[in-house]
C-alpha cells in the first residue's frame, strides 16, 4: 500500500499543508506585516506544519486497522474537512490583515471565528472516534499498543486544553472587548515571545500545553522506535513486556509534564521563567521517571517474543 492510499482525504490534506507551508514561508519573506508581535504569515506556517504532522500520523494509524476501519475512515475524512476549513479561515484572515482567533470585532470576523471554532470541535470528536477504534483493535506488540493508546489519549487531552483559550479574560469581561479569549495569561496577547513560536516570555501561555499535548502520539511513537532500535544493544529491551513498561513510564512522564505546563500557564508564569514550585515538581517527575526506567532495564527479562526489528535481523 502506497502512502497516498493510507487514507486519501488525510493524505491530500497533508499535501495541501506541505504546499501551504512553502507558500507561507514565501509570505514571511515578501510580506513584512506584523500581527500580535509576529510576522503575519508565521501562524500559517505553524498551523500548516502541525496539521501536516497530524494528517500523516492519523492516516498511517487508520491504515493499520483491522476492525471498524470504515468507521475510522469516515471519522478521518470528517477531521480532514474540519482541518481544511480551519486553515482556510486562518489564511483568509491573514490576507485580510487581521486575527483569526477570538475576533468578534465585525460580523464577518465573528462568523469566521465561529466557523473555525465549530470545525475544531468537529475535528476533536472525529479524532475521539478514531481513537476509540484504535483502542478496540488488536496489536501484537504490547509496546506499540501502549504507545498508540496512551498517545491518542494524551493528544485528545492536549487538543481539549485549547478550549481554555476561548474563555474571555477578566479584563475583556470588564471592558466588553470585541476580542473574547487569549493565548496569554496575565498579559495581553502580542507581548515578547520566543522566536518563531511566539510563546510568551513574560506571562503564561496556554498554547504550550495545547501544542505539546496534541503531538503526544508522535512522541510516543518515537519512543517505541528508539526502544526497538535499542534491542540490539540492551538485552532488557528484547523483552516486549519491558518495552511496554518503558512506554508506560514515558507516557506517565509526558502526562506529568503536560500537567505542569498547564499549571504553569494558568498561573501566568512564562515557560522560560519557572519558579521554585515548578522546578521542584519537574524534578520529582524526572526522578520518578529515571528511577522507574532504571528498575525496568535492570530487572531480569522474561522470555518473550523478540521485537519486530530483532525478528527481522534474525531472518537475514
Amino acid at each position: 500500500m502506497t502512502a497516498l492510499h493510507w487514507h486519501r482525504p488525510l493524505m491530500l490534506l497533508a499535501i495541501a499543508m506541505a504546499l501551504l507551508v512553502l507558500f507561507s514561508i514565501g509570505g514571511l519573506i515578501v510580506d513584512d506585516r506584523i500581527l500580535t508581535g509576529l510576522p503575519i504569515w508565521a501562524k500559517a506556517v505553524k498551523f500548516a506544519l502541525s496539521v501536516l504532522i497530524y494528517a500523516l500520523t492519523w492516516a498511517w494509524l487508520i491504515a493499520q486497522l483491522t476492525r471498524w476501519r470504515r468507521v475510522a475512515w469516515w471519522a478521518g475524512t470528517v477531521a480532514a474537512v474540519g482541518l481544511g476549513v480551519e486553515l482556510a479561515v486562518i489564511v483568509t484572515q491573514i490576507v485580510r490583515g487581521t486575527t483569526s482567533h477570538f475576533n468578534f470585532t465585525t460580523p464577518l470576523n465573528a462568523a469566521l471565528w465561529d466557523t473555525m471554532g465549530l470545525s475544531i470541535i468537529v475535528v476533536w470528536v472525529a479524532t475521539l472516534v478514531v481513537s476509540l477504534v484504535l483502542f478496540g483493535n488488536p496489536t501484537p506488540d504490547p509496546a506499540r499498543k501502549a504507545a498508540i493508546r496512551y498517545g491518542a489519549a494524551l493528544s485528545l487531552i492536549g487538543a481539549a486544553l485549547g478550549m481554555l483559550m476561548v474563555l474571555p479574560t477578566p479584563a475583556q469581561r470588564e471592558t466588553g472587548s470585541a476580542i473574547q479569549g487569549a493565548h496569554t495569561v496575565g498579559l495581553p496577547d502580542g507581548g515578547p515571545g520566543l522566536p518563531i513560536l511566539g510563546w510568551s516570555t513574560t506571562g503564561g501561555d496556554l498554547r504550550i500545553p495545547h501544542f505539546v499535548g496534541m503531538h503526544a502520539v508522535q512522541l510516543l511513537a518515537l519512543v517505541v522506535i528508539a526502544l526497538e532500535l535499542g534491542t540490539r544493544r540492551i538485552p532488557a529491551l528484547q523483552s516486549a513486556r519491558s518495552r511496554a513498561a518503558l512506554v508506560t513510564v514515558a507516557a506517565a512522564t509526558f502526562g506529568g509534564l503536560l500537567a505542569v505546563l498547564t499549571w504553569q500557564a494558568l498561573r501566568g508564569q512564562s515557560v522560560v521563567h519557572p519558579d521554585a514550585p515548578t522546578l521542584l515538581t519537574l524534578a520529582v517527575i524526572v526522578t520518578a521517571a529515571t528511577g522507574s526506567a532504571t528498575v525496568i532495564i535492570r530487572r531480569r527479562p522474561r522470555a518473550t517474543h523478540p521485537s519486530p526489528l530483532t525478528a527481522m535481523g534474525a531472518t537475514r
